[in-house]
């Protein structure tokens, strides 16, 4: 496994695919590795690790993770 410490692009999508697996979100496509800057990395990593640590969601956790990580999208 990647060393997910440092900020890289391919370890910024093993943190986002991995988000998204975990959160069984069923419409993928609004959240693609390429929508996040680095600079965002350590935010990432943190809601990852968050993320890969529970076993079950709430819709009040869903919400609130996918605001946070549309809050850390590259702005149009």
């Amino acid at each position: 496994m990647a060393d997910l410490n440092q900020p890289t692009v391919e370890n910024l999508t093993v943190i986002i695919e991995g988000i998204k697996a975990k959160l069984n979100m069923a419409n993928t496509a609004v959240m693609r590795p390429e929508d996040f800057d680095l600079e965002h990395y350590e935010d990432l990593l943190y809601l990852y690790n968050m993320v890969q640590k529970k076993t079950a969601f709430g819709i009040n956790e869903m919400t609130a993770i996918v605001e946070e990580l549309g809050a850390m999208r590259k702005q149009a």
